[in-house]
């Protein structure tokens, strides 16, 4: 330096154009650092806003692709054991090949290593890790890979696995922190996803629930309403069979009544025994019980065959211990679908709770309303007997009187012909008060009851209704057995009217005076034509000289035929 040189600042030993191209990379960097983190923004966003589980899910993948630029990723959902992977939800795989590959992944391997230690993990080359054991054929080559946990309110959902970042670069840092935030975000979308899908799910049960208390509170049959149940069942749990089985008096087993969908036809009408049936245990217990492979259990009986192709199955009792289970409801699914979770039983279990008080309410309102129809029937007995009786009687004995004082001979027939007509009336009258007065209990086995089931059972094949009239103590006098053989007897005659007597009228009269039951069927056809078969005659009078009776048969007056079948009584 001379010493007219001016002194003056030293710059850096770099040359122009390297400091501009080391300013240009920090923008860039800082560009790229702010689009990174407006499209972590972005999806964080994209997946908060889905409310769909499987939709969710599927968005949260597809955004941890793009965000770290990665061909492959999935994310598997940890199953309910917390050691396997019970779904599997994939991007960058085509239906092919994914097809080729087989079966999705169970959580072994590396898969397996995130599983076991639910931290987020980074590797350059899968194949080094000692956890690695390789890939199924159809696999494409993955080398670099980058996992990190799903945690929804502290406990592990499943993880995120992303594999062969773009470029052929290994997955850095700020992958691994960008994927992490994004986890976050990804665990409190799948739980709002989660209270949607409960909050929906229990909408439905609840709905279920009105429509079968309503259909029971209107009258529906006990059948209506288990079918209303079981399909209801099956159609909110996605299951492919569902059936009813109710307890079976007096004996140690419970018969199915209603089954729906999948192999529905081989369980409806079983009688299952309550130790070795997955029904019978849950009604034993009182309580859910549950199986992974209901076709491979050891505790349920397997004859007959009727679980081809289902696997986890529950069953669930219709009632509580506390207050009677008044049944099962049993659920099974296919056996490629995932068992039903404690989750899913707490809803059926309170579902089939619900059912049962239905059903009890229901039966108290019908209960109710028996009392009440009984009590109008007493009622109206009692007028017959105390009013409408005793004024017929009066009348008859009043024209039974004055007859004697009628000269003319046809006006005194015709007196006396009214008198007759009165005490048959009130022989009628008589007849009803007794089966008004008759209870359920003990007259829907009784004889009474179970004459007129007969004539109503004759009725459609009979073309019309048979007049019916009953005379005496009929439930009282009668024994069993001959009771017995009074309903066959009248249920053959029936049947005989409606295959050959062309008639359009036919009149029962049982009457029982404490020495003799009488059955008197009479009807209006072409009567008994001769030669024909008498097997159906023979029979009944078989019967009544068994019994020490007799079996007259005759032409009615007019046409047609009267059937009169008598046997004695025994001494009281």
């Amino acid at each position: 330096m001379t010493g007219t040189e001016q002194p003056g600042v030293r710059l850096p030993q770099l040359k122009l154009d390297e400091l501009l191209e080391e300013l240009q990379a920090r923008i860039d960097a800082a560009r790229g650092t702010r689009d990174r983190v407006h499209s972590l923004l972005e999806a964080v966003l994209s997946v908060g806003r889905e409310l769909e589980l499987e939709q969710a899910l599927h968005s949260i993948v597809e955004a941890a692709a793009a965000l770290v630029d990665a061909e492959y990723a999935a994310l598997g959902v940890i199953g309910p054991d917390g050691t396997t992977l019970a779904a599997f939800h994939t991007v960058g795989l085509s239906e092919e090949r994914i097809a080729e590959i087989g079966p999705y992944p169970e959580g072994h391997g590396i898969l397996g290593e995130l599983i076991r230690h639910p931290e987020p993990l980074r590797l350059s080359k899968l194949s080094a890790h000692s956890s690695s054991y390789g890939f199924p054929p159809g696999h494409p080559p993955m080398n670099t890979f980058l996992g990190v946990p799903i945690r929804v309110r502290d406990q592990v959902f499943g993880n995120l696995y992303l594999t062969e970042k773009r470029g052929g670069v290994d997955f850095d840092e700020e992958d691994e922190s960008v994927l992490a935030t994004l986890a976050v975000a990804a665990g409190v979308a799948i739980d709002n996803a989660r209270l949607y899908e409960d909050s929906r799910l229990r909408e439905r049960w609840l709905l279920a629930n009105a429509e079968i208390s309503h259909s029971l509170m209107s009258g529906s049959e006990r059948a209506e309403a288990l079918d209303l149940i079981a399909e209801r069942a099956r159609e909110i749990t996605g299951s492919a069979l569902a059936a009813v089985a109710m307890p079976m008096p007096d004996t140690e087993a419970i018969g199915v009544e209603i089954a729906v969908g999948a192999q529905s036809d081989a369980h409806r009408g079983l009688v299952l025994p309550l130790d070795r049936s997955l029904m019978g245990l849950a009604f034993t217990a009182a309580a859910p019980v549950t199986s992974d492979d209901v076709a491979h259990d050891s505790r349920v009986s397997q004859d007959p065959p009727r679980f081809d192709g289902l696997g986890p199955a529950v069953a669930v009792p219709i009632g509580t211990g506390g207050g009677g289970v008044r049944g099962v409801l049993l659920l099974a699914r296919e056996s490629d679908r995932s068992v039903f979770s404690d989750k899913e039983t707490e809803m059926l279990r309170g579902f089939a709770a619900q059912a049962a008080i239905a059903m009890e309410l229901a039966e108290r309102r019908q209960a109710a309303q028996q009392i009440a129809l009984l009590e109008d029937r007493d009622r109206i007995a009692r007028d017959l007997h105390d009013l409408a009786i005793q004024r017929l009687f009066a009348t008859g004995m009043t024209l039974q009187s004055a007859g004697r004082f009628i000269e003319h001979p046809e006006a005194s027939e015709r007196v006396l012909r009214a008198v007759d007509d009165l005490d048959e009336t009130i022989k009628i009258i008589r007849s009803t008060i007794f089966g008004l007065r008759a209870r359920e209990g003990a007259a829907a086995s009784g004889l009474r009851a179970r004459v007129v089931r007969v004539a109503g059972e004759a009725a459609p094949v009979l073309g019309f209704a048979p007049s019916v009239r009953m005379e005496g103590l009929v439930d009282t006098d009668v024994p069993g057995e001959i009771a017995d053989h009074v309903v066959a007897v009248l249920s053959e005659s029936l049947t005989n009217i409606a295959r050959h007597a062309h008639a359009d009228r036919a009149e029962v009269l049982l009457a029982a005076d404490g020495h003799e039951v009488r059955l008197r069927v009479r009807d209006n056809g072409v009567g008994i034509p001769s030669g024909g078969r008498r097997s159906g005659l023979r029979n009944m009078a078989e019967r009544a000289e068994r019994l020490g009776g007799s079996l007259d048969v005759a032409k009615t007056e007019g046409g047609g035929a009267t059937l009169e079948w008598r046997v004695p009584l025994p001494a009281s």
